[in-house]
């Protein structure tokens, strides 16, 4: 038996003989250091948890009527309070939509759980897995180079069969290849449209030596690669992408516009975009609210949606999000003029070669900038990095709270059904308290700011739905002004406890970071490390007021703002003893100009 570990790039599952196969893609270490490896395993199964209404054997002969692999009795916490319940395993992920009808039918069962948990990401979840960072896997490496759904040609390919379960292993971050791309279109009429408009450019930048801008013309710059038409180019692009072996390719709007463009083009064309890991073509799925662009085993990662989250601008075009970025302008042609460079060749030609360049450098220059914080989400929340680049941060608050709901054996609440949905988005509650501002102009003027106000508060005041106390009580508790609800003051409720961990954990490494040269490579990772934890904690306080949150409380959010409120009111009217007079404010900290000390 061999032992081998590689770093978690990518993760889906296909269909063998009826079961699932669990593959997981990755790059080795040791060895055979930076071989690609596609592990398989076969023994994971889906399962589901089952609430009965009351007789839990009733419950069970009515469950085994029906074509599941096996059911048993566990013990379960649900929004803290321990319940007995039966988790029924099944024989394919597919199995999981087939049967909840017929199983929420039965007679004895009351409610189904966690029946929504896509199978790869409860595979990570239950296997302590984590993306970006080292697996250890015993078995053996096929001798055959083929595997389920595997149709690759890589001869250094190294086809694993696990046995036993994969063990995370703790490591240093690892180094990846990464690839940006951009396209070029010939569009005389407008709009560029796939089955009328060439592709005249392909641009490549990386961070392994490759800068290359595939073209059907030339001219006289030394990245420049000829092909005879646009066919043997997308043909290029894929052979340079299967011999290259990036891990991670970037491209800005590629999920709506380059790779589903590509993808029309090679299809009309006839041209293989076989440039999955596993000899796949590009896939086009659901994540979240928009489709993605998926290359199996390797990581897409669509630059614009993570730039929509990360910064606040007018406008995301490459040129703005770069000048933003870097302070620099870059090489800018207005869509709708590029076929008139391309026409007129010369020195116009020269142009659109060296924007198209600049294009693929640009986009790798802010990926270089921007993927080291979503590295680091990844291995927080433990997700891939193809999802997190397009999660919105109340998804990423989500996932990384259903990670951590499975570690303390707490049942996952549902998703709102439309209904509940829509009941939700009908209840309202006070916001954060704003201070129009004072008109005129001011001099002397201080900036009050609350640390970390909303997470400090979910914390200090034990705010959680597990805490949440409805009627009467002895425990001790917090009562939130201005709105009827208490919190008991013990034990740490589910997040507040999770909140707390991510603010002790980032206050533990800028206490390290003072103590490390501002110029040395740590620094700069742990600096990331940081910023990922701030990411999230400050993304946790509003999620309790978000309708589609699973964790969602009415209650919650109403005592966190509330609190919110009487925190920065107090602060204002303690403020004015001291001679300092509020001229604006907004949820967690005011700004006021300093009239002198008022009190005699």
């Amino acid at each position: 038996m061999e032992t081998k570990r590689f770093i978690l790039l990518d993760i889906d599952y296909v269909s063998e003989n009826g079961l699932p196969v669990v593959r997981l893609f990755g790059k080795e270490r040791g060895e055979d250091e930076g071989r690609s490896i596609i592990a398989l395993d076969r023994h994971f199964r889906p399962y589901i948890y089952v609430i009965p209404h009351g007789d839990m054997e009733k419950c069970i002969r009515q469950i085994k009527t029906l074509e599941i692999d096996e059911v048993r009795k566990v013990q379960k916490k649900d929004i803290g309070i321990p319940k007995e319940m039966l988790e029924v395993v099944l024989f394919h992920p597919q199995d999981v939509p087939k049967l909840r009808e017929k199983i929420l039918d039965l007679t004895e069962v009351k409610e189904i759980r966690e029946h929504d948990i896509p199978f790869y990401r409860r595979y990570l979840i239950d296997n302590a897995l984590f993306p970006m960072a080292e697996v250890e896997v015993k078995g053996k490496c096929k001798t055959q180079k083929s595997g389920p759904g595997i149709s690759s040609t890589d001869e250094n390919l190294c086809i694993f069969e696990i046995e036993g379960k994969p063990e995370p292993q703790d490591g240093e971050i690892p180094h990846i290849n990464v690839m940006s791309f951009d396209i070029e279109v010939r569009n005389p009429k407008g709009m560029p449209v796939a089955d009328r408009d060439e592709i005249i450019m392909i641009s490549m930048a990386s961070n392994f030596g490759l800068s290359k801008v595939l073209s059907t013309k030339t001219a006289p710059m030394d990245y420049i690669e000829t092909l005879k038409n646009e066919k043997e180019m997308i043909k290029r692009f894929v052979e340079i992408i299967n011999t290259e072996n990036p891990d991670v390719i970037l491209g800005y709007s590629s999920d709506n516009f380059d790779f589903p463009y590509i993808n029309d083009r090679a299809k009309k064309l006839g041209v293989s975009l076989n440039i999955g890991l596993d000899g796949s073509g590009l896939k086009f799925l659901r994540r979240g609210y928009v489709s993605a662009a998926v290359i199996r085993g390797r990581i897409h990662v669509d630059l614009y949606p993570i730039m929509r989250r990360h910064l606040t601008l007018d406008r995301y075009t490459l040129e703005r999000v770069y000048k933003e970025l870097f302070d620099e302008e870059k090489e800018d042609i207005e869509g709708d003029e590029i076929w008139k460079y391309w026409d007129a060749g010369g020195e116009k030609l020269e142009e659109l070669f060296e924007y198209s360049m600049d294009d693929a450098i640009a986009a790798y220059k802010v990926g270089e900038k921007m993927l080291p914080i979503n590295r680091e989400l990844t291995r927080i929340i433990g997700q891939p990095l193809s999802d997190i680049s397009r999660m919105a941060s109340g998804q990423m608050v989500e996932w990384f709270l259903i990670r951590k709901a499975y570690e303390v054996d707490e049942i996952i609440p549902n998703k709102p059904s439309q209904y509940e949905y829509s009941k939700r988005r009908g209840l309202t509650y006070v916001g954060g308290y704003v201070k129009d501002p004072v008109k005129g102009l001011h001099e002397n003027i201080v900036a009050f700011d609350f640390k970390s106000l909303y997470p400090s508060i979910i914390i200090s005041k034990n705010i959680s739905p597990d805490t949440l106390i409805k009627g009467e009580t002895d425990e001790e508790y917090h009562t939130a002004p201005e709105v009827p609800h208490k919190f008991r003051k013990a034990p740490k409720g589910f997040i507040p406890s999770i909140i707390g961990e991510l603010l002790k954990e980032r206050v533990k490494i800028k206490d390290i970071m003072k103590k490390t040269a501002k110029d040395s490579v740590e620094y700069r990772i742990f600096n990331v490390q940081q910023e990922a934890l701030k990411t999230l904690a400050n993304s946790m306080y509003g999620v309790y007021g978000y309708a589609r949150f699973r964790w969602y409380s009415r209650e919650c959010a109403d005592a966190v703002t509330a609190w919110g409120r009487d925190y920065i009111k107090n602060t204002m009217k303690e403020a004015e003893k001291y001679g300092f007079k509020a001229i604006y404010a907004d949820t967690d900290g005011f700004y006021a100009t300093y009239i002198g000390n008022t009190e005699k």
